[in-house]
């Protein structure tokens, strides 16, 4: 098929956004973003014991001078990145965002395998012999970026495997980061086991959080990072702090005091997010029904605003439709269902392979109104709109596997 953008075949600039909320902001929310004066580069002494006391709460407590914020995750990463320096490894596929960092930097990312029932994280055995292949060959791998709840396949990785793939990364000397950005949205905090790398090796694991994925809009960027406590997560606070000094990111005033209001988590905020994770939640649930009734291969989504789908089933279909990689299938999907719809190509995975990302927030609605109606209501699968978007989705699929079973029929 024709490309709808001939220059958006890769290029960063084209990249995906983070998954957003698609709900209105919370009048608190909204009315605590004040403020005109300079914030310090690495967040304010009120910014960084409003994040000391979020990550308290969920079981990691840290010190003032073992925490940073900065404007937005990727500015942190890159940070973390240029203070850690050498190669980069990441799962396959990854949050879109990763990768760019160590590029832009100049180094080397590779990508790694992940385990057969979650992603976000790396294989153990995968990991071990992607370091040492990459030491053969001369390089220097020193930081491995993972994510307990992902983006792009929405899972949530068991404990025992994260404890596998941290140990193995800790007998490599790896540094890890952790990118805990989906940990507050679980589509079933109750039944799912969320355990971050941090609790299992405090000496060797910084923990990143990019506010926009629990609290804020994407508009406003915010994210938050907790080092080590021993002398080697001082020492490289101190180098991420120079980073940001020198690339003069600091957090606007306005979006510095929000996420400060946020993260202390009062009943607004608290009440706001558990009903925007039950929303994207029940919509993500419909999403998976109707991906897995047409043929496509997803992981039933468990955190997260986001799917993953492997289109591949379906190839044949849209093969003759013109579609015979990532990029004419974000084309194609992005026209055909009126949403982003990013190839895996996107998230370092192959580009001849057929698989996508889809959003839950564009089901939610086009207007404020309809999209507070899908927040209020019992069950926002009832309402109209949504109802619209997801038959929208049901139909584009089906007529894929219905043109795809014609073709497999033997002619009489």
């Amino acid at each position: 098929m024709r490309r709808t953008d001939p220059q958006g075949h890769g290029p960063v600039r084209y990249g995906p956004e983070l998954p957003e909320h698609g709900l209105p902001l919370p009048a608190g929310l909204a009315a605590a973003a004040t403020g005109a004066h300079t914030e310090p580069a690495g967040g304010s002494p009120a910014l960084l014991d409003a994040a000391r006391g979020y990550w308290s709460r969920r079981g990691l407590p840290a010190d003032r001078d073992r925490t940073v914020a900065a404007p937005g995750a990727p500015a942190l990463l890159l940070a973390l990145t240029a203070a850690l320096g050498g190669d980069v490894l990441v799962p396959r596929p990854c949050a879109a965002w990763w990768a760019p960092q160590a590029r832009l930097l100049g180094g080397s990312v590779f990508p790694v395998a992940t385990p057969a029932e979650c992603g976000g994280i790396p294989d153990p055995y995968a990991l071990l012999e992607t370091v040492r292949r990459v030491r053969t060959e001369g390089g220097d791998p020193r930081l491995l970026v993972l994510s307990v709840a992902d983006d792009p396949a929405a899972t949530v990785a068991p404990p025992e495997v994260v404890h596998e793939t941290i140990e193995a990364a800790a007998g490599e000397g790896l540094h890890v980061v952790s990118d805990e950005t989906w940990r507050d949205t679980l589509h079933e905090p109750h039944d799912t086991v969320l355990f971050s790398p941090a609790e299992m090796l405090p000496e060797g694991v910084t923990v990143l959080t990019d506010l926009s994925g629990p609290f804020l809009p994407s508009g406003w960027p915010a994210a938050i990072a907790r080092f080590p406590g021993n002398a080697m997560g001082g020492g490289l606070r101190d180098r991420v702090l120079d980073v940001l000094t020198a690339l003069g990111a600091r957090i606007a005033a306005p979006v510095a005091a929000a996420a400060a209001y946020a993260l202390d988590e009062p009943d607004e905020i608290t009440h706001r997010l558990a009903g925007s994770v039950r929303v994207h939640a029940s919509v993500a649930g419909a999403v998976h029904r109707a991906l897995v009734g047409a043929g496509a291969l997803v992981r039933p989504p468990r955190a997260g605003r986001h799917l993953y789908a492997d289109l591949g089933p379906l190839r044949s279909a849209l093969g003759a439709l013109g579609v015979g990689d990532a990029q004419e299938l974000e084309d194609f999907l992005t026209v055909r269902l009126g949403m982003p719809a990013p190839g895996g190509h996107r998230f370092g995975d192959d580009l001849g392979a057929l698989r996508v990302r889809l959003v839950t927030g564009p089901f939610l609605g086009t207007t404020d109104g309809e999209r507070t109606a899908s927040l209020l209501a019992p069950e926002p699968l009832e309402l109209p709109h949504v109802a619209r978007a997801v038959d929208r989705l049901a139909a584009a699929l089906g007529d894929l596997r219905h043109d795809d079973a014609r073709r497999r029929e033997s002619p009489r």
